[in-house]
């Protein structure tokens, strides 16, 4: 029912922006198409592979390794998984609520979206090259320690 509420505001909005200006509004929506365009084989593939391992990992490998029962190894291993992998924030969500539906763990999942979107792994090449080895280095290191802060209070607040 709500996504029916945001559909019809969204379409509103747009008409009344058409009638505003029947150019601008062109423009955005050829603009937000080619967005769409450029995000689609990334959010596609995730998803696929996301798929296929859901496929191939039941429910209960799955708790086993990511959740609630798998304690801090579980959370160690979803941060270490997060910091590696460079997947954007509108793809890791619907992933984590997959996993979470597959049986893994809030302080696990916390954890891994947490050090998935402060700690850049896979950049740290770049980010040196801006702002020195020694603060990129300092910069994904406490942001890796702040995800399992993050697990600790999502467990506990939501977890239970």
């Amino acid at each position: 029912m709500i996504n029916r509420i945001l559909y019809a505001i969204v379409i509103i909005f747009l008409v009344v922006s058409y009638r505003k200006d029947e150019k601008k509004t062109k423009m955005a929506l050829k603009k937000a198409w080619k967005a769409f365009e450029n995000i689609l084989p990334q959010f596609l593939g995730v998803i696929i592979l996301v798929g296929i391992l859901l496929a191939v990992l039941n429910p209960e490998v799955i708790g086993a390794i990511l959740g609630g029962q798998s304690g801090w190894l579980g959370v160690i291993i979803s941060a270490a998984i997060g910091a590696v992998t460079l997947i954007p924030a509108f793809v890791a969500f619907p992933t984590a609520a997959l996993l979470l539906e597959s049986g893994a763990g809030i302080a696990q999942i916390a954890a891994f979206i947490s050090s998935l979107m402060m700690v850049g792994v896979i950049t740290i090449p770049i980010e040196s090259k801006y702002f020195g080895r020694r603060l990129t280095m300092w910069r994904n290191i406490s942001a890796f320690l702040f995800a399992f802060i993050v697990a600790f209070i999502m467990g506990r607040v939501i977890g239970g």
